[in-house]
C-alpha cells in the first residue's frame, strides 16, 4: 500500500495510530480492574489483603520494566520489540480470562504488566522517532488522548461488561484489539535499530525488582488474615530484610556502574529529585484512593460495576480540559502557582472522602471527584516544566521516563499501603464497635425485638429464627459501619499525605523559559 510506505507523507500518521492502539489497552488494564474488584473477591471468596495485589502485581511489574524498554529495544529493534510486548500483554489477558483462582490471577496480571510496562515507552520513542521536532507536540497530544480515553472510559467500559457479562470479560476484551494491533504494527511499521546499545544492567534491575517486591510483600501481608504472626512474624521479617539488603545492592550499583539501570545521579538535581518525591506522593494517594473507592460504592452503596465506573468519567474529561490551561498558565507566569493550587485541591476531594458513611448521596460522591479531575489537570504539566528545568537537554528523556516509573511505583506502595490500612482499621472499628454494644442492654434488646418481629412478619418464620436473623442483621450492620469508616480513614491519610507536598513545592526554583524544557514535557 503507498500510504503505508515509510516516505509518504501520511506513514507517520499511521504509525501513530497503531501505536494509539496499544497504548489505549495498556492504560486501559490499569484502570478497569478496580470495579470489578468486588465481583473477583466474590467468585473467588478472598479478602482484601489478597484481591489487593491483582492491581498492585500490574502496575510493580510495569513500573519496574519500564526502565528496561530502551535498552530492549535497542538491540532488538522498536517494531520488534512493540510487537513482542503487544503479543505478551494480549497473551496475558487471553490468561488472566481463564483464571481459576486469586493466585493465578494475580500471576497473569504481572504477565500482563510486563508486556505494558514496554509497549508505552517504545511506542512513544517511535512516535517521536518518526515525527519531525515541529510537529512531536502535536503527535504526542494525540498520542496522550490515548491514555486520557483510557483513564475515563475504562472504569465504564469494565462496569458495562462486568454487569452484563462477566469480570472475565474486561481481560477477553484485550484480545481481539490486541491481536488487531499486532496486525496493524505488522503491515504499517518499519523497523528500527540503534547503531550502538550500552550494556544492561542486570544487577541492578535485579536488585531493584527484589527490594521493591519484598518491601510491597511486606507491607501488604503484615495484616493478612493467614499471617497469625502479625508484623513480628518470620515471614514479615524475612521481607522486610530482603528489601533492605537489595536495596543497598541496589544503590551500590547504579552509583558504581558505567550504565546504570536507572540514573540515580539524576535525583542530586534539587528540582527533579523535589518533583519526584511530589510524583511519588501523588501516585501513592491517588492510586491508593482510586482502588478503594470501587470498594466502598459496590459493597457499601449497592452501586452496580457501571454505576461504581460511571462516577470515574469526569475525572478525565476534566483533566483533559484543565491540562492545556495549566500548561499555558506555567508559560505565562509561575508553574508553581497552578502546581500549588493542583495539590492544595487533591488534598481536599480527599478529605471531603474522608466525610462518606452509609448514607451518602450522589452529589456527595462526586463532588471529590470533580475537584480531583482539576486537580490531576494542574498537577502533571507544571510539575513537569519544574523538575525539568535544571536537567541538560542530552539527559531530559531519561528524566522525562523516570517520571513514569516514579508514579507506577508509588502507585504500587499505595494500593498496599491503603489495603493495609483498610484491614487494620476494619479490625479497630469492629473492635471499638463491639465493646460499645452491650447485647443485655435495653437498647439492643429493643431493636434486636423489633427485627425479629419484623423479620417474621415479611418472612413468616418461626419467632426463634427470626430472633437469630434479627441478630446476624445487626452484626452485619456493625460489619458494614467499621468496613466505612476504614475507609474515611485511609481517605483521611491519603488527604494528610497530598497536603504535605505542598511544602516541597513552595522550595522549588522556578523554571526556565526555554525551548529544550518546554520541547521535553510536550
Amino acid at each position: 500500500m503507498p500510504s503505508l510506505h515509510h516516505e509518504h507523507a501520511s506513514y507517520k500518521w499511521w504509525v501513530l495510530l497503531s501505536i494509539m492502539i496499544g497504548t489505549f489497552i495498556a492504560v486501559l488494564d490499569a484502570t478497569i480492574v478496580n470495579v470489578a474488584l468486588p465481583n473477583i473477591m466474590a467468585s473467588f471468596g478472598t479478602t482484601v489483603d489478597k484481591i489487593e495485589w491483582v492491581v498492585t502485581a500490574y502496575m510493580l511489574v510495569f513500573g519496574i520494566v519500564l526502565p528496561a524498554s530502551g535498552w530492549i529495544a535497542d538491540h532488538l529493534g522498536y517494531k520488534r520489540t512493540y510487537f513482542a510486548a503487544l503479543f505478551i500483554f494480549t497473551f496475558g489477558s487471553f490468561l488472566c480470562g481463564l483464571s481459576w483462582d486469586e493466585t493465578s490471577l494475580i500471576f497473569f496480571r504481572v504477565i500482563q504488566g510486563f508486556g505494558a510496562g514496554f509497549i508505552m515507552p517504545v511506542g512513544m520513542a517511535i512516535v517521536i522517532r518518526e515525527f519531525p521536532v515541529n510537529q512531536r507536540g502535536m503527535a504526542l497530544g494525540f498520542w496522550g488522548v490515548a491514555a486520557a480515553a483510557s483513564v475515563s472510559f475504562g472504569p465504564l467500559i469494565g462496569g458495562y461488561l462486568i454487569d452484563n457479562v462477566s469480570w472475565q470479560a474486561i481481560f477477553d476484551v484485550n484480545v481481539p484489539v490486541g491481536i488487531f494491533g499486532m496486525f496493524a504494527t505488522l503491515i504499517i511499521q518499519r523497523e528500527y535499530r540503534a547503531a550502538a546499545a550500552r550494556n544492561f544492567d542486570f544487577l541492578g534491575f535485579i536488585s531493584m525488582a527484589v527490594f521493591l517486591t519484598a518491601l510491597l510483600l511486606a507491607l501488604s501481608e503484615g495484616n493478612a488474615s493467614w499471617n497469625t504472626g502479625g508484623w513480628t512474624s518470620n515471614f514479615i521479617l524475612t521481607c522486610f530484610a530482603i528489601s533492605v539488603i537489595g536495596f543497598i545492592i541496589f544503590i551500590y550499583a547504579e552509583l558504581t556502574v558505567e550504565h546504570p539501570f536507572v540514573e540515580l545521579k539524576l535525583f542530586a538535581d534539587f528540582n527533579f529529585g523535589v518533583t519526584n518525591l511530589i510524583f511519588f506522593i501523588f501516585g501513592l494517594s491517588l492510586f491508593g484512593s482510586t482502588f478503594l473507592l470501587p470498594l466502598y460504592l459496590q459493597n457499601s452503596l449497592g452501586y452496580t460495576a457501571y454505576q461504581a465506573g460511571l462516577v470515574f468519567l469526569p475525572v478525565g474529561i476534566l483533566q483533559g480540559i484543565v491540562t492545556p490551561v495549566a500548561g499555558m498558565m506555567s508559560d505565562k507566569w509561575d508553574a508553581r502557582g497552578p502546581a500549588m493550587v493542583g495539590i492544595v485541591l487533591l488534598a481536599v476531594s480527599f478529605y471531603l472522602n474522608s466525610t462518606m458513611s452509609l448514607f451518602s448521596e450522589h452529589t456527595q460522591i462526586m463532588l471529590p471527584l470533580y475537584l480531583r479531575g482539576v486537580a490531576m489537570g494542574l498537577l502533571f504539566t507544571p510539575l513537569s516544566l519544574l523538575a525539568l528545568t535544571g536537567i541538560p537537554r542530552d539527559r531530559m528523556a531519561q528524566a522525562s521516563g523516570l517520571f513514569n516509573v516514579v508514579r507506577q511505583i508509588g502507585g504500587s506502595f499505595g494500593i498496599a499501603i491503603f489495603g493495609m490500612i483498610l484491614t487494620r482499621r476494619s479490625i479497630y472499628h469492629m473492635a471499638m464497635y463491639g465493646q460499645a454494644i452491650d447485647v443485655n442492654g435495653p437498647m439492643y434488646k429493643s431493636v434486636a425485638a423489633n427485627l425479629a418481629r419484623f423479620v417474621q412478619w415479611t418472612d413468616g418464620n418461626t419467632a426463634r429464627w427470626s430472633s437469630m436473623q434479627a441478630n446476624a442483621i445487626i452484626g452485619a450492620h456493625v460489619g458494614q459501619q467499621s468496613f466505612v469508616q476504614s475507609v474515611d480513614d485511609a481517605f483521611f491519610v491519603a488527604a494528610v499525605v497530598s497536603a504535605v507536598a505542598v511544602f516541597p513545592i513552595l522550595l522549588l526554583r522556578r523554571p526556565k523559559k526555554n525551548t529544550e524544557t518546554v520541547a521535553a514535557v510536550e
